[in-house]
Parts: structure tokens; C-alpha cells; sequence
């Protein structure tokens, strides 16, 4: 039986993608706040980065920026560690098989850790959409007029929404999620295929933190331009959300929020933010890889150092 699946160096690469990610959008957290705001909130008037965040500032102060920090570094930490687990333990489970489409290879194993990283964090993920959302001055009258209660942290919020919501709604945006998983798997193909690009062009060299960071940032502004609609319509399912009892509606799925965007906003609205996410998914992935390749390098050498000779 392989157990690779189950191996120390599959640990080691989830616990230094999850604290890896988690640094990165430390660093980038007021940019990912912008661009939620510029997701959810149809009716703000400002559309760049540098407004948001300074219409942000001037109207709630500058710990909003911070809004909702540990809920997201939390889910955040939970879901890069099911992703890089997965995906490298797939990697190492598959390495002798599919070597001359090493791509396609990454591809399918970067879909397989998405679905399972969705179906195991998503209610994380809504919980700590809402969280993050709380106190926030909307200029949509909808969402201004909708109060949801009071969370004191992620385990209040699952209680709530499953108590006055049901506990389907922790799952709301799965299936747009779903079809976002292309969106790690291409930024993980991509990755792969530069850092196997850059081994062949260098002889076998270790890139340095700055070319990490580059192949960082080039496959995540692909992955993410390919994808940013889905993203639109995850971010709005995920707050949007009404209780089915509320005005005699029922809560709206996937094509709702596709009809609502075209009807109120044309196919633009469904790259509405797109320059803040790619200001702060790409900084922030560059980031996170770097981090990543140095943390698990780190790790490495302190276990073979520490391993018996001969071994």
C-alpha cells in the first residue's frame, strides 16, 4: 500500500502553504477588504483600489480595513492546509505516472484538492463573509436594510445560521465554488510548469525569493483573469443570501445572481473589482509562494539534518 498520502513530507508542505498564505494576506488584508466591498456593493461609486480604501478610511476608520481579520486567516489557514495536502500528497501518490503531460497531471490533481478543500471549508468561508461584513456602511439599499444578527466569532456564526438560516446556507456558493476550483488548479499548473521551465533553463538551480515571486504572481494573474466571474457571483451568494421566509422569496442560486448582475449592471459587472482582486490575489499568491518554498525548505533541511547518517 503507498502511503505517501500520509507522509511527512505532504505535512510539511500543507503546514508551510497554510503559513505561508497566512503571512501574505496579512500583509495584503486592506486590499482583499477593498475588494469585497467592490464585489458586494453595487451602488459604491468608487472603483479603484485607492478610493475604496480611502472612502473606507474617511467613513469607519482605519481597523476596518482590518475587519474580520481572524475569521479569514483562519479559514484561510484551514484551506490552504487541505489544498497543499492534498495536492502534494496527490503529487507524490501519481509521481511515476503521466510523466510526459506533467501539466495536464497538475491540472487534474489541482481539481481534485479544489473539490475537497471546497466541501470541507466553504461554511468556514461563509461564516467569515459575514463576519467580515459586519458594521459595514453599504450604499446597496438592500444590504443597508438587511440586518443580519450579531457574531461573536466563526463558531457563533455557524450557531446562528443554522438556527434562523438553516444549515444549507453554510454551504451557499458551493456550486459557483465548485467551478472555481480551475482557479487553483491552473494557478498550481502553471506554477508547476514555470518552476520545471526555470529547472531546465538553470540547469537544476533553486530559484531565488524573487523569481519564486515572480512565477507567483505571473500564475496567479492568469489563473485569476480566466476565473474573476465566478468569483463576482461566489462573493454575492455568500452574503446575499435571504431567508427563504423573507418577503416570500426564495433564496436566490447561482442563475439569480447571473440575471441580477446582466439585468442592473451588463457583463461588465462581472469583472467589478477585477483590478483590486488582481492588485491583491497576485501580490498576495507571489507572496504566499515564496513564503511557501522557503518555510518547506526550512523544514527540510532541519529534518535531514537531524536524520540518523547512512539514512
Amino acid at each position: 500500500m503507498n502511503t505517501n498520502l500520509l507522509s511527512y513530507d505532504t505535512l510539511v508542505h500543507a503546514v508551510a502553504g497554510a503559513s505561508g498564505s497566512t503571512v501574505a494576506m496579512t500583509v495584503f488584508f486592506p486590499l482583499d477588504t477593498a475588494r469585497t466591498r467592490l464585489q458586494i456593493d453595487d451602488k459604491r461609486k468608487a472603483k479603484h483600489t485607492p478610493e475604496v480604501i480611502a472612502e473606507i478610511l474617511k467613513e469607519e476608520g482605519i481597523l476596518s480595513l482590518y475587519r474580520g481579520w481572524h475569521p479569514v486567516i483562519t479559514s484561510l489557514w484551514v484551506s490552504n492546509f487541505v489544498y497543499f495536502y492534498t495536492f502534494n500528497g496527490l503529487k507524490l501518490y501519481f509521481a511515476g505516472s503521466m510523466k510526459s503531460r506533467k501539466a495536464l497531471r497538475d491540472l487534474i490533481m489541482g481539481i481534485v484538492a479544489g473539490v475537497v478543500n471546497v466541501l470541507t471549508t466553504t461554511p468556514m468561508w461563509v461564516a467569515n463573509t459575514r463576519l467580515k461584513m459586519q458594521g459595514v456602511h453599504f450604499k446597496t439599499e438592500r444590504f443597508e436594510k438587511k440586518k443580519y444578527p450579531h457574531y461573536d466569532g466563526i463558531i457563533d456564526a455557524f450557531r446562528k445560521i443554522i438556527e434562523q438560516e438553516g444549515v444549507g446556507t453554510l454551504w451557499s456558493g458551493t456550486v459557483s465554488s465548485l467551478a472555481l476550483v480551475i482557479n487553483p488548479a491552473i494557478h498550481f499548473m502553471v506554477y508547476e510548469f514555470l518552476k520545471r521551465y526555470h529547472n531546465r533553463w538553470t540547469s537544476g538551480q533553486t530559484p531565488s525569493a524573487f523569481q519564486f515571486f515572480i512565477i507567483g504572481a505571473i500564475a496567479k494573474a492568469l489563473s485569476t483573469t480566466a476565473t474573476y466571474p465566478l468569483q463576482v457571483i461566489q462573493s454575492k451568494l455568500r452574503y446575499g443570501r435571504e431567508n427563504k421566509e423573507e418577503n416570500g422569496k426564495k433564496a436566490p442560486n447561482m442563475r439569480d445572481v447571473i440575471r441580477h448582475i446582466l439585468q442592473t449592471q451588463g457583463r461588465m459587472g462581472f469583472y467589478k473589482g477585477l483590478e483590486t482582486k488582481l492588485l491583491q490575489t497576485v501580490l498576495t499568491a507571489a507572496l504566499m509562494f515564496v513564503c511557501y518554498e522557503k518555510i518547506a525548505a526550512f523544514i527540510f533541511k532541519i529534518m535531514w539534518a537531524g536524520a540518523p547518517k547512512g539514512k
